[in-house]
């Protein structure tokens, strides 16, 4: 039986095919996909101290991971995402400290070190922000005065404020990339249109191009369309904000 929508949760995701405010493609190999409507989740989990109960989990076409239609006692809906084992009929909450199970959120200083976690808070307050893809997990590994200290799945170990806040349990669907697209179609629903090697294009359309028959990229490093240096130069700002905060960078 096919769900009814509701239509406070959705709104139209319009299409963008790769251009910026003027016009011009910013992102190259975009367009044509299929229309969808966004889900409006509810990434902050500000509805305090109040059970609410799964009503279903809903594949949404924005994100890998599945989300979780919850309806609250005073008849709110709201979408967050569903974490694996969180079933219909299940009820979850959102407080300062509350029982250790899938889809309850609270503050991070009240999490028990080695409890997996997701939809992490940057900024106390704003929302979850990291950790939202399809089976991912971060874990606690200690606690120090009004920090935390994180694994997350990249492998990076990170600080943040006790006052932020995250929700228990890993993020469902962790099949996701184990799925194969079984035809070029699949991908042009999606809106990725195709991508042509540098070495079979014009000079004058890629650094990589050029040359009589096939040719290699010639004696420079691999560049991008623009020409600058491609695979494994380092592109983060130096003096980063968040520097400080991390102890162990990723793999």
């Amino acid at each position: 039986m096919k769900k009814k929508k509701i239509k406070k949760l959705l709104k139209i995701r319009k299409k963008k095919g790769g251009r910026d405010s003027k016009g011009h493609i910013s992102v190259r190999h975009r367009g044509g996909e299929h229309k969808r409507f966004l889900r409006i989740i509810d990434w902050k989990r500000d509805k305090l101290d109040i059970p609410g109960r799964v009503k279903s989990i809903e594949y949404d076409p924005n994100r890998t991971a599945n989300i979780a239609l919850v309806v609250y006692p005073d008849g709110e809906k709201r979408y967050i995402l569903a974490p694996e084992g969180l079933k219909p009929g299940d009820e979850v909450i959102s407080a300062e400290k509350t029982e250790v199970k899938p889809g309850n959120t609270m503050k991070m200083a009240n999490i028990p070190s080695g409890v997996p976690i997701h939809n992490l808070e940057i900024v106390p307050g704003k929302g979850g922000q990291m950790v939202r893809g399809a089976g991912t997990a971060a874990l606690i590994q200690a606690k120090e005065g009004k920090w935390v200290v994180v694994k997350l799945p990249s492998g990076e170990v990170r600080k943040f404020l006790g006052e932020c806040r995250a929700t228990i349990g890993q993020v469902s669907n962790s099949e996701w990339g184990a799925k194969k697209l079984r035809k070029a179609g699949d991908k042009r629903h999606r809106g990725i249109r195709p991508t042509v090697r540098g070495v079979a294009q014009h000079p004058d359309s890629h650094p990589h191009g050029g040359g009589e028959g096939r040719s290699g990229i010639g004696m420079k490093a691999p560049k991008t369309p623009w020409g600058k240096i491609a695979l494994g130069k380092k592109t983060r700002k130096k003096n980063k904000y968040s520097d400080k905060l991390i102890i162990q960078r990723r793999k």
